[in-house]
């Protein structure tokens, strides 16, 4: 019989997917939907399946796993401070953390009325329960949303990240103090000292296990999972709950830097097979039949159905401060959604006989509930604003004859495009001829700092001055600029300036180099000259940002039939790409095509999640 329940468990996780796909209900997280499954599988209604010790035993891996995977989506990119850049209070840092003190505050109220009216006794816990946040359905609507690379999306996505490692601590707190471990408490330090002992010890180690790595050995996973067991072991040694280790072990990972590849066999195995024995089981162990013959439970539900709302609405009222109203409701109405630590928070109250089965399965199913609604009204009433919309940003530094026409052909196309000048005289010559040219008489660290000429994707210095070029592209890259083009015109006379500024990262050209190629082109290739600078077919190059490309074989792109690449550079070394040639992070791929179509195969290519 336990071999019957796991067979129809693993068939029933095959079958969510494609059901939803052929009804096409994309609204819905694939969580709740395996929940929902496990509750007709379960006692509830047809009682085919009843927890036994495999069964059980794969939803703690898949728990284990869910918590690993959350700790890998977090970007600490975000909590990085950039040079020469002031704290901005309307930054997504700023904003999620001001978002989720409110959430907090507005959790210890919910929790102490429903304490004083009766309904649930446990203020901390409720507290714990009603500021949780899924992190895991919040990134998955971003994406589709495609906003998770932009202010609104990486200010939600930040509040969801606090929204899952705060409670996640408290809960460890919850945990000691009412499993009579309060003095041991302090050992779990130990835990996170762990943490970076790991992180220090694999950093260098996993850099060479990439090389030695092979298809039967996979040492990426290997390590993976040793993490995971490692920090998970820790965790219940020192009294803490083992999800907060698996979460840890995730971000480690995540610092040590691992490929597209890593994360898609990683994710792969988490979201393909463990995890959804974990919520499948969650709604086999619900009770509903048990629930319905108590009034009192099931005047529950609407009441934390209202607290889990009500406690993060408030997170609005901030969001406003930098987004539109409608924007800010329907961001802070995807926080609402929550469903992964409340699961295992509330089996850890059970465990504690802190909450009875009744009580949990109320919380359960107002959590589901919620996490139904969520992403459907925020996907409904959430509209793109112009911050979602950017396209690279570039900034010329230096008009002439050669950049005010490449300036005005990027701006037609795929880059908002800003010019600054610090000569009065070609100010007035191209002012009428670019959109967006500004008068500098000093061009101070100062002065481009509080004109906001940093805060750009690509940063062009072309003045016929290498050595004011040279200046200014040091500047531009102690500001954090992430590229810098400059021109360097005699770089014969000087190759220890040029290698300079190679070192840190400055693109260099040459003007006289790109008109002899240029004509060397029209006289040996003319053909290919007349595909540069034809305009309905030509040769594109798009650099790989999307992640619904990362780990995928050049043969299964959407847009593939209609384009032929030709190159792959991929860390500045040249790829011959063939069928199966996968695709990674960064890759920046050569390809012709009619322009229609390569220009829509470069949107997808260079869409940012």
């Amino acid at each position: 019989m336990e071999q019957i329940s796991v067979l129809i468990v693993m068939v029933a996780a095959l079958i969510i997917p494609i059901v939803m796909a052929r009804f096409k209900v994309s609204n819905v997280p694939t969580a709740v939907a395996e929940i929902v499954m496990g509750i007709i599988l379960g006692k509830s209604v047809l009682n085919i399946v009843s927890p036994n010790a495999i069964l059980n035993m794969m939803s703690t891996f898949g728990v284990i796993m869910l918590m690993f995977l959350s700790g890998m989506e977090i970007n600490f990119d975000l909590f990085k401070r950039q040079p020469g850049k002031k704290r901005d209070s309307k930054s997504p840092v700023s904003l999620a953390s001001q978002s989720f003190l409110v959430v907090i505050i507005t959790a210890v109220i919910l929790g102490s009325i429903l304490h004083f009216i009766g309904l649930f006794s446990d203020v901390f816990l409720a507290t714990i329960l009603f500021s949780t946040v899924a992190l895991g359905v919040v990134i998955a609507t971003l994406k589709e949303k495609e906003i998770l690379g932009r202010p609104a999306g990486q200010t939600i996505l930040l509040t969801a990240v606090l929204g899952e490692v705060v409670p996640m601590l408290s809960l460890t707190i919850y945990a000691s103090i009412n499993g009579g471990n309060a003095g041991r408490l302090w050992l779990i330090l130990l835990l996170f000292l762990a943490a970076i002992v790991l992180l220090h010890r694999f950093k260098q180690p996993y850099i060479w296990f990439n090389r030695i790595s092979k298809s039967t050995t996979q040492l990426d996973i290997r390590l993976a999972f040793s993490l995971i067991f490692i920090l998970v072991t820790i965790a219940e040694t020192v009294g803490a709950e083992n999800i907060l280790g698996a979460f840890l072990a995730g971000m480690v990972m995540k610092l040590l830097e691992p490929t597209e590849a890593t994360k898609d066999k990683l994710t792969s195995i988490g979201y393909g097979f463990l995890i959804p024995f974990f919520f499948i089981m969650t709604g086999v162990r619900l009770d509903l039949r048990t629930l319905v013959t108590h009034p009192q439970a099931l005047a529950l539900i609407p009441v934390l159905i209202a607290c889990f709302i009500i406690a993060k609405l408030p997170i609005m009222f901030i969001y406003k401060r930098r987004f539109s109203p409608r924007n800010s409701f329907a961001g802070s109405f995807l926080v609402v959604t929550t469903i992964t630590l409340v699961l295992p928070s509330l089996t850890v109250a059970r465990n504690l006989h802190a909450i009875t089965s009744t009580q949990s399965d109320a919380f359960i199913l107002a959590a589901v509930v919620v996490c139904l609604i969520a992403p459907v009204i925020f996907n409904s009433l959430y509209k793109l604003e112009k911050a979602d919309l950017i396209k690279q940003r570039v900034v010329f530094v230096g008009t002439n004859t050669f950049s005010v026409p490449v300036a005005q052909q990027l701006s037609r196309n795929w880059y908002e495009v800003r010019m600054l000048t610090d000569s009065a005289e070609n100010y007035k010559t191209y002012n009428s001829e670019v959109s967006a040219l500004t008068y500098l008489p000093e061009l101070t660290e100062e002065a481009l700092q509080k004109g906001h000429f940093f805060d750009t994707d690509v940063m062009v210095l072309a003045f016929p001055s290498d050595k004011k070029n040279a200046r200014l592209a040091v500047m531009a890259k102690k500001a954090g600029v992430s590229r810098v083009i400059a021109g360097q015109n005699a770089p014969g006379r000087n190759r220890e300036k040029v290698s300079a500024l190679a070192d840190i990262g400055v693109e260099i050209y040459n003007t006289f180099n790109v008109q002899i190629s240029v004509l060397r082109s029209l006289i040996e290739t003319p053909s290919i000259l007349e595909m540069l600078t034809d305009t309905d077919a030509g040769l594109y190059e798009a650099v790989v940002r999307n992640q619904r490309f990362f780990g995928r074989e050049l043969h299964t792109l959407p847009f593939i039939d209609q384009i032929t690449v030709s190159r792959i550079y991929r860390n500045h070394q040249a790829i011959s790409p063939h069928g199966d040639t996968v695709l990674e992070e960064g890759d920046h791929m050569i390809y012709t095509g009619e322009r229609a179509a390569a220009e829509e195969a470069r949107r997808q290519l260079r869409r940012r999640n």
